[in-house]
C-alpha cells in the first residue's frame, strides 16, 4: 500500500498559522499537500497564484508556459527580476517556488496548451488555475476541464478591471456548476478587446486578482468557505468598486470534444489579399538603401517606446491619411505583431486599388527576435 501522506514536524511549524484557524486546521493543510494544481500561464496572474499556492503548501504544482521573461513583464509579473530576462518563465518560476517552499513538487511544461496536449495534461491534476490572456486558450482550458471533470478557477485582467470565478465546480449531489461557456457562449469579435500589451494593465491589478484566484483554488481544495461557483466577481481598481454577478447553467451548452479555438474565436488567418514581407527582407532593403516607404500603425506611446523609423499613422487614422501613402513604390506597413498592420492594409485597399502594400510579418516583435535582440520590446 502507498505510504500515507503526512505533515512533517517542519511542515507543521511552517503552516502553523493555517493550522491555528479553527475552520482550517491540520485536515485542510493535508488536503493542500495531497492536491495537484495546474497553473496555465506564468505571467501577471500566474505570478501571485504560483507564489501563494507554493507558500500555502499545495503539494504538486504544474506550470505550463512557453514564454521567456521580458523587460516589459517586470512592471507586474513580480515572480521575476532583471536577472531573469531572456530565461524561460516556467523554469525560472520553478526555481523560485522551490526556494520558497522545498516541501512541494513542481513540474514544468515549456510549451503552449493545445488541443493535442490539453486533455492529457489536465487529466493529471485536481484543479486548473487559468491565468491566460487570450480567448482561444480560455475556451480550450474551459472545455478540457469540462470533458475531464476538473474545476477551472478563472481570472482575467484588463487596464483597471479584473474578474474571478470558479467554473465546473462539483456541487453537492454530483452536478457540476456553470462553466465559462455559460457566461460567454461566444468569444467577442476579433479586435473588440485589445490585449494587455495594446490596451495596458495597472501593475498592481494582477497581484490583487491573482491573490483572489489563489484563494479560490485553496477553498476548492480544502472545502473551507464558499467558492465563487455560479458567481462572477468584478473588481475596478480605479474606483475600488466591486460587483458579483450570478451565472446560471445553460442546458443548451454541450461540450463533448475540443475544437479549433482559433476558428471558434474568429482569430483572423492570413489573408491572401494581404501580401507579407519578412523582417529579414526588410533589413536587406534597409541595408541596400532600397527606395520604399515604411508606415507604423501603432499608437504614439508605442512609437515613443521603440520604432523602426517609419512614418507614424495610427490604425484609426489610416483611412483619413490615404494621401500620405505612396502609390509608385513599395510601402511596408507594420505594428507590434502584424495584426493591426494587416487590418490597415485591408482598410487602405478597400479605398484605393493599392498593389504595393506589404505587411511586415511578425511586426516589431519579429524584428527584435530575428534582427536586433537588443531592441526594446513590450
Amino acid at each position: 500500500m502507498p505510504e500515507e501522506i503526512q505533515l512533517s514536524p517542519k511542515e507543521l511549524a511552517r503552516y502553523s498559522r493555517h493550522i491555528a484557524i479553527p475552520e482550517f486546521g491540520k485536515a485542510a493543510q493535508l488536503k493542500l499537500k495531497k492536491a495537484k494544481v495546474l497553473v496555465v500561464g506564468a505571467g501577471g496572474l500566474g505570478s501571485p497564484v504560483l507564489m501563494y499556492l507554493a507558500a500555502a503548501g499545495v503539494g504538486h504544482i504544474g506550470i505550463i508556459d512557453f514564454d521567456l521573461v521580458d523587460d516589459s513583464n517586470l512592471q507586474r509579473q513580480v515572480l521575476y527580476n532583471v536577472n531573469d530576462i531572456g530565461q524561460s518563465k516556467a523554469e525560472t518560476a520553478k526555481k523560485k517556488l522551490l526556494a520558497l517552499n522545498p516541501y512541494i513538487q513542481v513540474t514544468v511544461y515549456k510549451e503552449a496548451l493545445t488541443t493535442e496536449n490539453a486533455l492529457d495534461l489536465i487529466r493529471q491534476y485536481d484543479v486548473v488555475a487559468d491565468g491566460t490572456d487570450n480567448f482561444p486558450t480560455r475556451y480550450l482550458v474551459n472545455d478540457a476541464c469540462v470533458i475531464e471533470g476538473k474545476v477551472n478557477v478563472y481570472a482575467s485582467i484588463f487596464r483597471f478591471e479584473g474578474q474571478v470565478a470558479v467554473f465546473n465546480y462539483l456541487q453537492e449531489g454530483g452536478d457540476r456548476g456553470p462553466n465559462y461557456r455559460d457566461l460567454f457562449p461566444q468569444a467577442p469579435a476579433p479586435g473588440m478587446v485589445p490585449s494587455c500589451a495594446e490596451g495596458g494593465v495597472l501593475g498592481v491589478l494582477p497581484g490583487i486578482i491573482g491573490s483572489m484566484q489563489a484563494n479560490e483554488v485553496i477553498k476548492v481544495i480544502t472545502g473551507v468557505g464558499e467558492p465563487l461557483s455560479g458567481r462572477l466577481f468584478l473588481f475596478d481598481a480605479a474606483y475600488f468598486s466591486t460587483r458579483v454577478l450570478k451565472i446560471k447553467k445553460n442546458p443548451e451548452t454541450k461540450i463533448t470534444e475540443l475544437v479549433n479555438y482559433e476558428d471558434f474565436c474568429g482569430v483572423p488567418q492570413k489573408d491572401e489579399q494581404v501580401k507579407e514581407i519578412s523582417v529579414i527582407a526588410l533589413k536587406a532593403m534597409m541595408d541596400q538603401q532600397t527606395d520604399f516607404q515604411l508606415i507604423d500603425v501603432r499608437e504614439s506611446f508605442e512609437y515613443d517606446l521603440v520604432n523602426l523609423g517609419g512614418t507614424l499613422i495610427p490604425l484609426a487614422e489610416v483611412a483619413a491619411a490615404i494621401d500620405q501613402i505612396e502609390k509608385d513604390k513599395p510601402v511596408i506597413v507594420h505594428c507590434r505583431s502584424g495584426h493591426r498592420s494587416a487590418t490597415a492594409i485591408k482598410t487602405l485597399q478597400s479605398i484605393f486599388p493599392f498593389k504595393n502594400l506589404l505587411n511586415l510579418e511578425g511586426g516589431i516583435l519579429a524584428y527584435a527576435k530575428e534582427i536586433d535582440r537588443n531592441m526594446l520590446t513590450y
